[in-house]
């Protein structure tokens, strides 16, 4: 983890799927090409399916960390279309 500098961090616990995705999505519209974005999420739902809809839109996925408090943090590096 110590080798991947994060741009950008957005905090998706607080929300249910469709809008984790979404606010995941306006979050790394912001970001330029190649910045990396920590999205922190709850175990369940979001795990299953932020991390897909990150890679359908294309962009890259570095990891997926289990925080053991029940929430995960997915590292995504933007790719732009």
């Amino acid at each position: 983890m110590a080798d991947i500098k994060i741009d950008d961090t957005v905090d998706i616990t607080d929300v249910v799927c469709p809008v984790t995705f979404v606010k995941a999505k306006v979050a790394l519209e912001e970001l330029d090409d190649g910045q990396i974005l920590a999205i922190k999420m709850n175990d369940g739902e979001p795990v299953q399916n932020v991390p897909r809809s990150v890679k359908e839109e294309g962009h890259q996925i570095l990891k997926l960390e289990d925080n053991e408090d029940g929430t995960y943090t997915l590292i995504v590096r933007k790719v732009e279309e």
